[in-house]
């Protein structure tokens, strides 16, 4: 798609948004993170009922008997994107993986907006291109569409090859002071990256949308097939018409997508992949609301 039919659908999203918004910042979604627009009020005796998540085991110990907390709610939180913007994500078909994760991106600002929240972002390939600190507003979220519609991996130099989002999560880290809502929309094509995701989930409430192609469950029978990978240049000669390599690509590809949710798993970190020809609005509605998850 062409930038100025990008900005032509993104232009519509502001409607699509409004239920989004309701779902970012309502309690199905915010309830499975550690406290997302929550501040800790008191501690009471435990009562039958109680979520056991929220048993407080150190004054529990020190009495004897069961605590749990008891927190406020504060809707105000900021939300902060993290786009990867990397040569891998140029690839993919009929749209591209940079812009269904523009799309995604596109519909969380919108809704963040809608819900009065702050919304920042920052780019990253080979290193963190761009930062856009959080503020609230419409020309806020626009002003970041422009900056990802500027940073499209189409117009990459071949010096920004490669995919550091090792060092995306540390910058977002040493970014956010406050608590926050950080969502990593990604193809996760990269290395060593696992300690700073457990980190940044540590200290703010992240979730990973990973952006997959068709491609990627069943490779068209075209022959032998020249591949080049857009981040190493390496070239591999692929023989797709073959059984062995159909299923030896379907098994990577398998294997890839387990690993990463166990990554997300393990550091109880919210998760979706996110196909690059389902729609977006559709899909983020169910992730969000927590239908996905169930």
């Amino acid at each position: 798609m062409t930038r100025a039919e990008l900005l032509e659908k993104i232009s519509t999203f502001s409607l699509s948004a409004e239920s989004l918004a309701e779902d970012l910042i309502s309690g199905d979604f915010r309830s499975i993170f550690r406290g997302q627009g929550i501040e800790f009020e008191e501690v009471r005796t435990y009562q039958v009922g109680d979520d056991i998540r929220s048993i407080d085991w150190n004054v529990s110990a020190r009495f004897g008997h069961p605590y749990v907390k008891l927190y406020r709610e504060e809707r105000e939180m900021t939300v902060f994107i993290i786009l990867d913007s990397s040569a891998s994500m140029r690839t993919g078909g009929p749209i591209r993986r940079y812009d269904q994760a523009l799309f995604a991106a596109s519909l969380i600002a919108f809704s963040a907006e809608k819900a009065g929240q702050r919304f920042g972002g920052l780019f990253f390939a080979r290193e963190v291109s761009r930062v856009l600190m959080p503020k609230k507003g419409r020309a806020a979220v626009m002003a970041w569409v422009l900056e990802a519609l500027a940073q499209d991996p189409a117009d990459a130099a071949d010096s920004s090859r490669g995919s550091e989002l090792a060092k995306a999560l540390e910058g977002a880290s040493r970014i956010l002071k406050k608590r926050s809502l950080v969502v990593i929309v990604s193809d996760f094509l990269a290395l060593g990256w696992e300690e700073l995701l457990a980190n940044l989930s540590h200290h703010h409430d992240v979730a990973a949308i990973r952006i997959t192609d068709p491609i990627e469950e069943a490779m068209p029978r075209l022959g032998l097939v020249t591949f080049q990978d857009p981040e190493t240049d390496e070239v591999l000669h692929a023989p797709t018409s073959f059984k062995s390599f159909e299923s030896s690509w379907k098994a990577w590809n398998r294997d890839r997508s387990r690993v990463w949710d166990a990554i997300c798993t393990k550091y109880r970190v919210p998760h979706m992949e996110l196909l690059s020809t389902a729609n977006p609005a559709t899909e983020l509605a169910r992730f969000f609301s927590g239908r996905s998850r169930q």
